[in-house]
């Protein structure tokens, strides 16, 4: 892509990512161009001077360098299938999740850190609910987990090389994953959610990631499996049943919550996974959801979160790592990090 045409690419997502139309990014910088002036800057036909170039960053809040960076293609797109989450909606995370990802590979490479994702599923094909459980027995296995809690799943794919992606968005949206060119793949959370259920979110996108589903497999059907991996990898099975038991005709809240607060999954997925192992019927897990949706201070007992939050570091500590070390500036330090130069002056303090 040459550079009028990457310009003009960015300029339009930029303007996609803040929700505006033309119209509307017109009358944000007061009738200085027209929108038939910012339809030809984004159709690559000419080139705003830099008065106009300098209003239109303005108004998007992007630093002029957003506008002439390389673009990192991101293949393989899946969102949820929410009715309430738009096109429109979609294509502002889309564009997000671009602008983050091309930070974090920017800060990647001044930092000189390479990013290798090697865990492969390819040729192990889930086509019944047992290979999803053995797939993350598998998952488990390479990355070395045991059956212990995992204390952080935002750390846990970081550091096997997965990129994740934190959005600030409403309770529409929860995650999508796709991949970059290498195979790498990226799983995007919403940041507003509980931190069980981002934790849940995180693995069941990176379920769709990896997962090699059978021809045959009905979206439905590989949502549920999805859902079932993660939940196997938040908890193992084993790890379940010690504390459980393997037959209960009834269970308490309380040994939920310390579940809860140990292995950082919801009560209503430990439910779901009593039922899945046969601990307890279908019409008692039943039972659970009709009194979960009929009484709002038991849904509330049930939907509170008792684990800590957790967030991804990554970005920034390679950042202010490289501003210790004189390997960028201050203002560099600020377009990777997308926070406003005064911010990053005030928060920088060498030890």
């Amino acid at each position: 892509m040459n550079g009028i045409s990457n310009f003009a690419a960015r300029l339009r997502n930029a303007r996609l990512m803040r929700g505006l139309s033309m119209e509307a990014l017109c009358k944000k910088i007061e009738g200085a161009v027209t929108k038939q002036a910012v339809s030809k800057y984004e159709t690559g036909k000419c080139f705003p001077n830099s008065t106009v170039l300098l209003a239109l960053c303005n108004a998007l809040e992007i630093r002029p360098d957003y506008l002439f960076r390389e673009r990192e293609e991101i293949t393989d797109i899946r969102y949820r299938r929410l009715s309430k989450f738009k096109a429109k909606q979609r294509k502002m995370v889309y564009m997000a999740v671009e602008d983050a990802v091309e930070r974090i590979l920017e800060a990647e490479a001044i930092c000189s850190i390479e990013r290798k994702f090697s865990t492969d599923f390819s040729g192990q094909i889930i086509s019944n609910h047992g290979d999803v459980i053995a797939a993350a027995k598998k998952l488990r296995n390479e990355w070395n987990i045991g059956n212990g809690a995992i204390s952080s799943v935002t750390n846990l794919l970081e550091d096997n090389g997965a990129l994740i992606i934190e959005i600030e968005a409403d309770s529409s949206f929860s995650g999508m994953n796709g991949t970059l060119s290498n195979n790498t793949p990226i799983v995007v959370v919403n940041s507003e959610m509980t931190p069980e259920r981002r934790r849940l979110t995180a693995l069941h996108e990176l379920a769709h990631a990896l997962l090699n589903f059978a021809s045959d497999t009905a979206e439905k059907e590989q949502e549920k499996w999805c859902n079932a991996f993660a939940n196997e990898v938040l908890i193992p099975s084993e790890a379940f049943l010690k504390t459980i038991g393997e037959s209960r005709t009834d269970i308490s809240i309380n040994e939920l919550q310390n579940l809860q607060a140990e292995y950082g999954i919801s009560i209503d997925a430990l439910m779901y996974k009593a039922k899945s192992l046969s601990v307890i019927t279908e019409g008692r897990h039943r039972t659970h959801c009709i009194k979960k949706n009929s009484d709002p201070k038991f849904k509330q007992l049930v939907e509170a979160s008792r684990f800590p939050e957790e967030r991804s570091v990554r970005l920034e500590n390679m950042v202010y790592k490289a501003l210790a070390n004189g390997v960028v500036s201050m203002s560099k330090a600020a377009l990777l990090l997308n926070q406003p130069l005064e911010e990053i002056s005030k928060q920088f303090i060498l030890a």
